[in-house]
């Protein structure tokens, strides 16, 4: 198999390529070393193995480790990260989350014979013990504190820690599955102690659920933990009550924990996404997190002996660019659980190229929620609503039954999407050949990227990164063109003068985007009538889907509302509501002062559904002058579209001064938080009832 991601071209060029540079007064070498991506593996983790016959340990093994760390290799992502040195942890760091009785029991392991390590183990609950697991783990703890530190200090803006053994299960005086030391819970606490961080996102999407780390932080509204795991009603081990959606912290902590148990096994890709878009990203959002620390338990992937899930390799490098705009993009990725091979290290690969900003494989299976995980994301927002405003103007009830089928408007097996996807193999299907599945299935989400990140056309010289972008020449277009792409004859004469100049920029970067030769690009167009024509001329040169999303004022012709090939949402116009359809979406928000938490909450919860199930090929963003949303926050809008089209996206902006702004997301660069996430009542009901009647085309909603 060819490998992706084999880039030509100058030094220059691949730097641009990963999207990661970032405009900052410091030394050269410092300024590559800040904004990379760093990776923390050592082979002393690899030396402690199970030493007796304990079958409910033996998928916890040495192969975990080498096998991902190969992989990585194979691709080439190792030669593009920077590498982390590892060190022991201290016993005072030890001591941020364990006692010291524990940590000395531990210590102890170092001379025993193998029953004495059988002895000590079997005190705890599917936990072993090996002569160099003391050293191992305090070498695990060390490399994820090395990361912190990389991140923290502005070496390396985001990273990921191959470690072994986990750290999830472990409590201040107990080793639990697995897992001696809480890696993560130890990171946080160091985080907030050394760095003084006040904010910390916790994202935990192993298949089993963190008690350790929930116990640790369920008072500390400091921590924001998110865990989501295989539950079946508590049949499942670790077989808490506590893992339970009503676990939501204690005292000061309430509405800081969040848990949603998956109760049936086979969840898809799709039962991931709809727990981001509908309770992580908004809540998260709200939050504003100063730094990320995912717990990455790859066990949660296809194929896996403990979690018995579908959700592709791919799926993880979609849920990792959806964090990475948030916490000015400090995201430190741990390695847990995973062990199923090869189901592992293609799913670390993945989470490496989101993390280098390489463009997103398109996402497989259908865009269908199952009822099980609509059911538990909905009892959490239920739980959760007297905590979060997002969720203040929201009707939300528990169900407490949770009934084996649930008519929520739509049929299960019904999928919106007008392509056909081969459907990710179920129950028994998955052991099935699976390694014939897996190179398949690689095969189709494997992308290369186009040679340049961004492009851009029109006169926007003053702008301080354009060194890092591709000047496209303008061309001149005819009103002859202009007029069968825009029906131009109905325009007065200025408007087409303005209409040709601004298609002139516009018609070459989408060719650059459409052939591969650019990703995205940005442009300054004086009428938002040119939204509506860059997406005629793209189906012109070969989209098939385009997504069109219009912030501010524009006129739709009738038939763009009614063409399959576009779908248009329009927000804050003053559109006629009456006219929705399937494909043509008016969103009309009461205009205040400020509406940047409304159009944030939209996308959580309209616009990146309805995109998701519409699979475009190349997303335009038109941006209004004058809209009331702070540039800032358009691009962080700007940077969740990119999950989309594999990247492909187009923005045009009426105001040149935001521009900037706009670009730093394309590039890639890290974004500031955003200001203001108020969202009003009217506007949050206007969405809950544009969902109601949107559910039956779009089942992600």
């Amino acid at each position: 198999m060819d490998k992706p991601y084999t880039y030509t071209g100058s030094a220059q060029m691949r730097r641009n390529v990963t999207g990661t540079w970032k405009y900052t007064r410091m030394p050269s070498q410092e300024r590559v070393m800040a904004l990379r991506t760093g990776l923390v593996y050592n082979e002393q983790m690899k030396n402690y193995s199970l030493l007796w016959d304990f079958p409910l340990c033996s998928i916890e093994r040495p192969e975990r480790l080498s096998a991902s760390h190969e992989k990585l290799k194979y691709y080439g992502l190792l030669e593009r990260c920077i590498p982390l040195s590892v060190r022991e942890a201290t016993e005072e760091e030890l001591l941020l989350v364990h006692s010291l009785d524990y940590i000395e029991d531990v210590k102890s392991t170092v001379s025993m014979n193998v029953e004495e390590l059988k002895t000590f183990s079997y005190n705890y609950n599917d936990v072993y013990f090996h002569p160099n697991s003391y050293h191992c783990a305090k070498v695990a703890l060390g490399a994820t504190l090395q990361l912190v530190d990389a991140v923290m200090l502005g070496k390396v803006r985001n990273g990921m820690a191959l470690v072994r053994p986990p750290g999830h299960h472990s409590q201040k005086s107990k080793a639990c599955g697995f897992c001696i030391f809480n890696n993560v819970a130890i990171a946080a606490k160091y985080a907030k102690e050394k760095y003084g961080a006040k904010r910390i996102l916790i994202v935990d999407w192993d298949v089993h659920h963190g008690q350790g780390t929930q116990y640790t932080f369920e008072e500390d509204p400091g921590v924001l933990y998110f865990s989501w795991h295989r539950y079946e009603n508590q049949q499942f081990w670790p077989n808490l009550k506590d893992s339970d959606y009503s676990a939501i912290g204690k005292g000061k902590g309430a509405g800081f924990n969040v848990n949603i148990p998956w109760n049936k096994t086979e969840m898809e890709n799709v039962d991931y996404l709809a727990a981001f878009f509908y309770v992580l990203l908004p809540m998260a959002y709200e939050f504003n997190p100063e730094l990320i620390l995912v717990s990455a338990g790859f066990d949660t992937a296809i194929g896996d002996p403990e979690g018995e899930m579908c959700a592709t390799p791919e799926c993880f490098a979609h849920l990792t660019h959806l964090l990475m705009p948030l916490a000015n993009g400090k995201l430190c990725v741990v390695l847990e659980g995973g062990y199923n091979l090869r189901s592992l290290s293609e799913s670390v690969c993945m989470t490496v190229r989101a993390l280098l900003g390489d463009p997103m494989p398109p996402l497989v299976g259908e865009i269908v929620p199952c009822v099980s995980a609509i059911e538990s994301v909905q009892n959490v927002r239920a739980v959760h609503q007297p905590y979060w405003k997002f969720l203040k103007y929201q009707d939300v009830l528990i169900n407490e039954t949770q009934p084996k089928k649930q008519n929520f408007g739509f049929d299960e097996n019904d999928s919106e999407s007008s392509t056909e996807e081969k459907k990710v193999p179920t129950g028994s299907d998955v052991n099935q050949d699976f390694e014939e599945f897996m190179d398949s299935h690689m095969k189709k989400v494997l992308i290369s990227a186009p040679a340049i990140r961004t492009a851009f056309a029109g006169c926007v010289e003053k702008l301080t990164k354009l060194d890092q972008c591709l000047k496209v020449e303008e061309r001149k277009i005819t009103i002859e063109e202009a007029g069968i792409l825009c029906s131009a004859g109905d325009y007065t004469h200025p408007m087409v003068e303005h209409l040709l100049l601004s298609l002139g920029k516009i018609f070459p970067l989408i060719d650059k985007i459409m052939q591969r030769e650019a990703r995205n690009g940005i442009v300054v167009s004086s009428t938002q009538l040119a939204g509506v024509s860059a997406a005629r001329y793209a189906l012109r040169v070969g989209a098939n889907r385009i997504f069109l999303l219009l912030l501010g004022e524009a006129n739709i012709p009738i038939d763009i509302q009614e063409d399959e090939k576009i779908l248009v949402l329009q927000i804050n116009g003053k559109q006629d509501e009456k006219k929705l359809s399937k494909y043509y979406i008016p969103v009309c928000c009461k205009e205040d002062n400020e509406w940047d938490g409304d159009l944030l909450y939209s996308l959580c919860e309209v616009i990146l559904p309805l995109a998701y199930g519409y699979r475009p090929e190349l997303v335009i963003l038109v941006v209004g002058s004058n809209i009331g949303i702070q540039a800032n926050t358009i691009a962080h809008v700007t940077h969740l579209l990119q999950v989309l089209a594999q990247g492909r996206i187009l923005v045009i902006s009426q105001a040149y001064d935001i521009v900037e702004t706009l670009l730093n997301s394309l590039i890639g660069d890290a974004l500031s938080a955003m200001s203001s996430l108020d969202m009003k009542q009217e506007n949050t009901q206007t969405l809950v009832k544009l969902r109601q009647e949107l559910k039956k085309h779009w089942r992600l909603l």
